[in-house]
């Protein structure tokens, strides 16, 4: 038969017959190719597919069946080349980038894959949260760094695709069952992981069947916290001008300056931070100094949730015929609460009473290091989160030998994914504080904040935040949001044997895909003003009363008091008391009632129908050492979209649609130099097609929650454009032993068309309101390209006749080193675009490595694994400030341990650690020394396990 020849010949020329579905075929048949056991194990099948596959593609297989190395999918992906993660916190690290890009294309077993919401948003989205697919499902999971015109085009970064377990892996019945206790260090808490898979396969009259049902759970209970130093804002010094007293704060736009703007905000490199610098002010120049305007903490505890399972029936009637079905859920449950507590630092009152001395400046710089703060007013907000997601995939598909030479393959897929929120906070409020002593910066990165008591009111500990009648109740928030998605997809693909000379094998396919999404938001009602005192902003006046209202004489339930706050890792407050946003939301009909408004319903803001269809023709060539694949592939995109203008006004809704229609030419060719030596070469076409939030014009106009005079808004833009990718690789591989291999790669991305986000200032009267407020408005465009080049280097290493007590133990390391630059827009204080500036790529560390090393000998296999990557431009900040605009993460450096024992041939015995190095984790604004942002504590986590198969 067709397949059966295929299979005979090249490895590498049928898997690349269609992509990864005939990989997946293939992989029903070759048992053993699946279940492997130990680290040496794995790594060696991890070689065999690279060395297989026409494409580039890193590979990560399970050590057992139901034992994949780590806790989720993201973390095990940190230790593939070219693979950097990201965004650390609720105990997991939760985004994944490719050579430093985060468009990453999701696919399970081929399909692809998306949740609600997208990772990193609150919408719908065209990818998969990773971090939501258990560890426990999986068998393998490849990573593709180019692209066959048989697979998506979506996802210039790359494409991610995981390989869950078939009845047909297995030669009969088969049953696994694991449990772990995770402990995770900062909640205190031991949290269950557990699965079960359940597999057999049957031989009737009517051919052969299979059966398999997979499922797990997993919950944590995290423990997240951070110390933040607030925004860079101008100052004059102890030699104020008229109208100006000592330290007192520069305004653009206030009486003090005539009304004039006399400073930039948000310029790329920030305002100049040289000794003497000037600003006019009336005619004068002005030295100034840039201070921080705030110091805040968060104390971040959850719980998280996720049930999963998956169901795979296999029937193949005869040896032509192939047929599956597949059920896939995942669920997600969060809670959050959030307790804050924020203090402004850049009251310009008298402070030469208090203690600490005059203001003390970075060497060198007009940058304010330390200061007294005389009379300070702060927040605490105590919010919480409550979010969850269900997503559902079924499948129904087939597999057929035509002929000798001809095989069609067909599947129905379909998918739904539904999401929900609420958030629900309080505010509470301490003014008239005697003053505080605030360093940002103490030399590590992190900043120091302490009060002082008051002389004249012995009786009254300042310095004691858990205080709760120090805390005035002031605003009440109450919002929620709802996202949904859902797809139909029918593809078809087919393979067809040539026999003529140089091309030998022509595939071809057609895809389309049906996709509708909704987005909903459950506003503030818009009948209460925050800031009002008659509304309840404050409490005052509330039921009759004049005085303010303290947290303390509200229910005794209410207050939260946060406590052992940043592990005295800092010389902060470690203690302070908050509103109980469990609390509130349990009773939040009756807060709602004191606040004097009333709960929302959800408002739909956003609906989009979206058509995909894709078709493509390859052809797979050979010619002495040389073979590859040629094809070309067309993508059109239809879509539909209603979009939310403001409510209450005539045309609630209105129509927006758009149509993109792409061809991607591919080439990927290898040089079979010898036996051990081969070379790549692969150039690609890819693309990213705009998110569903991107393309929502729905504008969320916000609060100013921080008193600065600006409030935020953002919002989408329906005429955005795929953004689009030319790809050049080229590798050399040399496999050297059946556990060894060595390997490097050339690559080069030109990027036309990024999407980015533009902020701009503009002054807007929201509904409801009767005057016009200054917003700092953010909405995504494609005006920006970009270069993306670099190197990747790996190996994999076993020696051979090594002493018997070092018998097993092995090396697996990686080197990425990139280069990146985009253009991102300049806006003036007036929002105006004055221009373009050269940034490095969101996320793309120029360095970053990884050493495992390994050891598999007899029943105990182990592994330590140390990864590493240099800072890199997480994200812009608001162009609102006087510090750079870039905020960049600091080095980022990760130690695991995994070991597994096997006192007994079907029981496995399991302890893991991860995070093992506990290090702070650290930002800054473009210079490290002087501008530093954030500092983190994320938990370490040990586990213990056991696995039992019969």
């Amino acid at each position: 038969m067709f397949k059966q020849r295929l299979l005979c010949s090249s490895i590498a020329t049928a898997t690349a017959l269609s992509g990864m579905q005939v990989a997946q075929a293939q992989d029903a048949e070759m048992v053993e190719e699946i279940v492997v056991t130990g680290v040496r194990a794995s790594l060696e099948k991890g070689i065999e597919i690279k060395r297989e596959k026409i494409q580039i593609v890193d590979s990560i297989v399970a050590e057992d069946i139901g034992k994949f190395p780590d806790n989720n999918v993201v973390e095990a992906l940190q230790r593939v080349t070219g693979v950097q993660v990201t965004d650390r916190g609720a105990g997991e690290v939760s985004g994944v980038s490719i050579r430093g890009l985060t468009d990453v294309g999701t696919t399970v077993n081929g399909r692809q894959i998306f949740t609600s919401p997208s990772p990193g948003s609150d919408f719908t989205g065209r990818a998969a949260a990773l971090a939501d697919i258990p560890a426990s499902l999986l068998g393998r999971v490849d990573v593709y760094k180019t692209r066959s015109a048989s697979q998506l085009e979506s996802g210039i970064a790359g494409q991610v695709d995981i390989h869950t377990r078939r009845p047909f892996d297995f030669d009969g019945s088969k049953v696994v069952l694991a449990g772990r206790g995770i402990h995770q260090e900062q909640a205190d808490s031991t949290d269950p992981n557990l699965s079960a898979l359940f597999s057999n396969r049957w031989e009737t009259s009517a051919g052969e069947f299979g059966a398999l049902v997979n499922v797990s759970y997993a919950e944590t209970n995290f423990r997240d916290q951070s110390v933040t130093a607030g925004a860079g804002v101008l100052f004059v010094g102890a030699d104020a001008p008229d109208g100006f007293v000592p330290y007192q704060r520069i305004f653009n736009g206030s009486p003090e300056t005539g009304g004039e703007d006399v400073w930039q905000e948000g310029l790329e490199k920030g305002m100049p931070f040289a000794p003497g610098s000037t600003v006019n002010i009336n005619g004068e120049d002005v030295e100034y100094l840039i201070g921080r305007d705030a110091v805040f903490s968060v104390d971040g505890k959850g719980k998280r949730e996720r049930p999963a399972a998956n169901i795979s029936l296999q029937w193949a009637p005869n040896d032509s015929s192939e047929y599956l079905f597949e059920a896939f859920y995942n669920g997600y449950r969060n809670e959050l609460f959030n307790s804050l507590n924020f203090s402004f630092v850049d009251s310009w009152a008298d402070h030469s009473h208090l203690p600490g001395g005059d203001v003390e400046l970075f060497p060198g710089t007009n940058i304010v290091k330390e200061r007294d703060v005389a009379s300070p007013f702060g927040f605490a907000s105590g919010d919480l989160d409550v979010s969850k997601t269900d997503s559902y995939l079924y499948a129904l598909g087939g597999m057929w030998d035509i002929s000798d030479d001809f095989q069609l393959r067909s599947e129905i897929i379909a998918q739904k994914s539904e999401f929900e929120s609420d958030f629900i906070a309080m505010r509470s409020e301490r003014a008239g504080a005697y003053g505080l002593h605030v360093d940002f910066n103490t030399g590590s990165g992190v900043s120091a904040l302490s009060h002082y008591d008051n002389p004249e009111t012995p009786d009254v500990d300042e310095s004691n935040l858990a205080d709760s009648s120090q805390w005035l109740a002031a605003q009440l928030y109450d919002t929620g949001s709802a996202s949904e998605g859902d797809s139909l997809t029918w593809k078809i693909d087919g393979d067809f044997a040539l026999d003529r000379g140089f091309f030998h094998t022509a595939n071809f396919g057609l895809r389309i895909e049906q996709r509708t999404a909704a987005e909903y938001t459950r506003p503030q009602d818009p009948d209460y003003n925050p800031g009002a005192a008659d509304q309840g902003g404050f409490l005052h006046r509330r039921q009759g009363e004049d005085d303010p209202v303290m947290l303390d004489t509200l229910d005794p339930a209410l207050t939260y008091t946060s406590s052992g706050f940043f592990d005295g890792r800092a010389n902060i407050p470690t203690s302070w008391a908050v509103a109980d946003g469990h609390h509130i939301a349990a009773n939040a009909d009756q807060y709602r009632r004191m606040w004097r408004f009333e709960k929302q319903a959800l408002e739909q803001t956003f609906e989009i129908e979206e058509l995909t269809t894709s078709l493509y023709a390859q052809a797979l060539f050979e010619a002495g050492p040389v073979d590859g694949e040629i094809g070309l592939r067309y993508a059109h995109v239809k879509r539909d979209m209603e979009l939310e203008s403001e409510p209450g006004e005539e045309g609630y809704f209105s129509s927006a649609s758009s149509s993109d229609g792409k061809l991607l030419p591919t080439l990927v060719a290898r040089w079979h130099i010898n036996d051990e030596l081969m070379a790549r070469f692969a150039y690609t076409q890819t693309l990213r097609y705009p998110g569903f939030a991107s393309l929502n014009s729905y504008i969320n106009w916000g609060d100013d929650l921080t008193n600065i005079g600006l409030a935020e808004a953002n919002g989408g833009n329906p005429d955005l454009e795929p953004t689009e990718s030319q790809n050049f690789d080229l590798s050399l591989e040399w496999y050297f032993g059946e556990s060894s291999a060595l390997y490097g790669t050339l690559f080069h991305r030109d990027i036309e068309g990024f999407e980015v986000s533009s902020r701009r200032v503009v002054w807007h009267q929201p509904e409801g309101e009767t005057e016009e407020r200054r917003f700092a408005l953010t909405q995504p465009t494609n005006s920006s390209d970009g270069v993306l080049q670099g190197l990747e280097l790996g190996v994999v290493y076993f020696p051979e006749n090594l002493p018997d007590f070092l018998d097993g133990l092995g090396v697996q390391a990686s080197y990425t080193a990139l280069d990146s630059e985009q253009k991102v827009d300049e806006f003036d204080n007036n929002g105006d675009k004055t221009g373009q500036v050269e940034v490095p790529m969101f996320g793309v560390s120029d360095s970053s490595y990884s050493v495992v090393l390994a050891y598999d000998k007899g029943d105990l296999d182990m592994r330590l694994s140390y990864v590493w990557r240099d800072d890199f431009l997480h994200h812009h900040e608001d162009r609102l400030f006087a510090n750079p605009v870039g905020v960049y993460n600091s080095e980022e450096t990760s130690l695991d341990f995994q070991a597994s024992y096997t006192p007994m041939e079907n029981l496995t015995l399991t302890f893991d650690a991860t995070n093992l190095l506990d290090d702070l984790y650290q930002s800054y604004y473009e210079y490290p020394d002087i501008y530093n942002f954030g500092s983190s504590i994320y938990s370490r986590t040990f586990a213990i396990g056991a696995r039992y198969s019969f």
